[in-house]
């Protein structure tokens, strides 16, 4: 039986403005649906990723900026660097860790 993680919640508190960093980073908007007042759904995929994430309202009980550690995974690190500060986004120097 394969198990498949599809979609991850990130508490954001500005969700328009959470969903314009993703996309500036590189992430697709797949859906971007306000159901009711009480609900927006707003899903970003990563480029090649089978699993997204999930901001908006009312989708989790999590508060804003709580989740911690969330790791993704690229296959050229001085690539990925490069990429991002190209786009403008502000990122520390690469640390070598031992863990990976």
């Amino acid at each position: 039986m394969d198990i498949k993680l599809e979609l991850v919640a990130v508490p954001v508190t500005d969700i328009d403005r959470a969903k314009a960093f993703y996309e500036r980073i590189g992430f697709h908007a797949d859906h971007d649906i306000t159901v009711s007042e009480e609900i927006r759904f707003v899903q970003l995929t990563p480029p090649g990723s089978a699993c997204s994430i999930a901001i908006g309202k009312g989708l989790t009980r999590m508060t804003p900026g709580s989740l911690d550690n969330m790791q993704v995974v690229v296959a050229d690190i001085e690539e990925a660097f490069a990429d991002l500060k190209g786009r403008g986004i502000e990122v520390t120097e690469i640390e070598d860790m031992a863990c990976g």
